[in-house]
């Protein structure tokens, strides 16, 4: 499982000109589910974004977790993330997890994120969205499990 994290000062989601999920300070995660995840590697993800210290504390240095600012975090599935795109000029989605195993997996990851945290956004998964985002730093990292 892969999770690209930003980190925002602001982000959100629409489908079809309305708005869906939308955090303020926090992380934009763009989830991506590879062929043989499970629900294991979903919860380590979580674990580890929801600790991942990428926000300064009073000194300038990156020390605090999500949990720590109690910040948002918007949860947008990405299905190209696990393409391979080692050769050639197309991308191949044979590592991605099929549908119906990706939808299932997203669906009990934001279910496991909405236990552990308050502030969860979610974007919809198979539908085609618009994401806009306020990259703070700019600061990104791209977590695999």
């Amino acid at each position: 499982m892969i999770g690209l994290l930003q980190r925002v000062t602001q982000a959100r989601v629409e489908i079809a000109g309305s708005l869906v999920g939308e955090v303020s300070k926090g992380l934009l995660v763009l989830l991506g589910v590879e062929r043989g995840d499970t629900e294991k590697q979903a919860d380590r993800l979580l674990e580890r974004l929801l600790g991942y210290r990428v926000f300064e504390d009073d000194t300038g240095r990156m020390n605090l977790s999500l949990q720590d600012i109690h910040g948002g975090m918007l949860i947008v599935p990405q299905f190209t993330l696990p393409a391979d795109t080692q050769k050639g000029t197309r991308p191949s989605f044979t590592p991605a997890a099929s549908p119906e195993e990706g939808e299932r997996l997203y669906d009990y990851f934001v279910a496991q994120a909405k236990v552990a945290h308050a502030d969860i956004a979610t974007g919809q998964f198979g539908a085609d969205m618009q994401v806009s985002l306020t990259n703070d730093g700019p600061v990104t990292f791209w977590l695999k499990t």
